[in-house]
């Protein structure tokens, strides 16, 4: 797919190796976690539903987090100066963690 594409090109996929990422569906065989997905005449097994479940759990709280980012305009003002959303980010995320410490 086009996102699978767009991460693989964007050196995105070069620069997280040895990281556990998680995507969506449209990143399958990119080597992200992704959700299983359930094949025709078979449903999910009882193990692969829980995984779901996490993953579910994880990508909500990264989805918030991104959700604040644009709320504060962070990723507006920085998406076009080279590494400046990768600062951003790590920035947020840390100020984050720092507050969930607090």
């Amino acid at each position: 797919t086009a996102d699978a594409k767009a991460w693989r090109d964007s050196g995105l996929a070069a620069a997280c190796e040895g990281v556990t990422v998680l995507g969506d569906g449209a990143y399958i065989n990119t080597g992200l976690v992704v959700p299983h997905r359930k094949r025709p005449g078979r449903d999910l097994l009882p193990g692969e539903e829980e995984d779901n479940a996490e993953h579910r759990r994880v990508r909500a709280r990264v989805e918030h987090a991104f959700a604040r980012m644009k709320h504060y305009k962070i990723l507006r003002d920085c998406r076009q100066r080279g590494s400046g959303l990768h600062h951003a980010v790590q920035a947020v995320a840390h100020m984050h963690n720092l507050a969930l410490t607090a």
